[in-house]
């Protein structure tokens, strides 16, 4: 006999409608009985009803869904999406390598590659130096670039036909439009900008871990029910993975159908974005401003304390949104996140959207006229006062002490 996944107590229950009330899903009811009943088809399983309750009226199977249904039994390894642009791969690669080699060794599976481009030899073997046991290359002069339809469609392809167990994306502009295709595509599970991830010992299920509610709250998401597991990566959350000019590996070809090359599109030119030398997710110091900075010419300011050290210039969302400078800047939960050694908040209140982008900076400093301000919570070193006298001071200093 089928034991229930959860169930209400009749003896127990008194009809008080806390669960009712608990349940983020409209699954209970409470009808003439004056007992509960808990709609299964609607029921996700999350227990809000089980801690809700005050006369332990309701209980949940134990491991009530942690036996993985006998058809994923032929999903395997977990798969890599290699970005690459120009003929270099993304650094998001790397953090991914690094990340699925922990996920494979925990699932005793193969951490695989997944290389889509053309002329890709150099590449293929920086991958398995990079920790891949096998790389699987699609090479293809109409793949040289990135495209939404022919990308979704040949990924889509090779998932179909090696049955992954998970696969993993950074959250970039590329991955974002490529997996989710290939998620409804394949009626996976997918969870997007991630910045956790982790293997349940119980049930091999890939744990997902995001920020939710403007990132009041980190959530841990679970696609029991679908494979592949797929995730998009936040860039700079995980630590890079190795080379090993040691490492051996396979490379292994994929035939690509014509009928898969197809597309509605075609890119003209690329024009390189103007302005911006150095790119923030790249950057090891970042100098940031907010709406301190009171009038988009005064980023100059920043521009210039940024060229004297190195580093590169970002900004809050306030500042993007008042059009003082471009998005590719924007710091934060709808932004970029990022991880410099240095990073420089000038006139940033540090909003929880804000922080959720950079917060993971080895150095935080912030420069803002209000003391009480929530970015001087988190940041190492705080000067209290006007960012436009103050930035000039350091940039004078910094000049000095680096001989500019």
């Amino acid at each position: 006999m089928t034991q229930e996944p959860i169930k209400v107590i009749d003896d127990k229950c008194v009809g008080c409608r806390l669960c009712v009330k608990a349940c983020p899903f409209g699954a209970i009811t409470v009808g003439e009985s004056r007992v509960a009943v808990i709609d299964l088809t609607k029921c996700t399983l999350c227990g809000a009803c089980v801690e809700a309750c005050k006369f332990d009226a309701i209980e949940m199977a134990p491991k009530a869904a942690a036996a993985l249904p006998d058809a994923f039994s032929d999903y395997k390894d977990v798969w890599v999406f290699a970005e690459q642009s120009e003929g270099r791969i993304q650094s998001v690669t790397y953090e991914l390598l690094g990340e699925g080699r922990k996920l494979a060794d925990s699932l005793k599976m193969k951490l695989c590659a997944v290389l889509l481009g053309s002329n890709t030899k150099p590449l293929s073997d920086e991958l398995i130096r990079r920790g891949a046991d096998k790389v699987y290359v699609a090479d293809r002069p109409e793949l040289e670039y990135f495209q939404d339809e022919p990308y979704a469609a040949v990924l889509t392809d090779m998932v179909r036909r090696h049955k992954p167990n998970i696969v993993l994306c950074g959250a970039t502009t590329i991955g974002r439009s490529l997996i989710s295709r290939v998620a409804v595509a394949t009626n996976a599970g997918l969870t997007a900008d991630c910045t956790g991830l982790a293997i349940d010992p119980e049930t091999g299920n890939l744990l997902q871990t995001r920020p939710a509610f403007g990132g009041n709250i980190m959530a841990t998401i679970i696609t029991p029910n679908n494979r592949p597991q797929m995730a998009t990566v936040r860039h700079k959350v995980m630590k890079e993975s190795e080379s090993d000019a040691a490492r051996t590996g396979e490379v292994l070809a994929q035939t690509v159908a014509e009928a898969l090359l197809k597309t509605r599109t075609r890119r003209l030119k690329m024009v390189p974005e103007q302005g911006a030398t150095v790119s923030i997710a790249e950057a090891n110091i970042i100098v940031s401003g907010g709406r301190g900075m009171q009038k988009p010419e005064n980023f100059a300011v920043l521009a210039e304390l940024a060229g004297v050290l190195g580093g590169a210039v970002g900004a809050s969302r306030a500042a993007v949104d008042s059009d003082w400078i471009p998005y590719s800047h924007q710091v934060g939960q709808t932004g970029k996140t990022v991880c410099p050694k240095i990073y420089i908040a000038c006139g940033i209140s540090g909003q929880i959207q804000h922080l959720a982008g950079m917060s993971s900076s080895d150095v935080i400093v912030a420069i803002n006229r209000d003391a009480d301000a929530p970015i001087f919570k988190v940041a190492t070193y705080g000067i209290v006062g006007d960012a436009l006298k103050i930035v000039p001071m350091l940039t004078s200093a910094f000049r000095k002490a680096l001989g500019k």
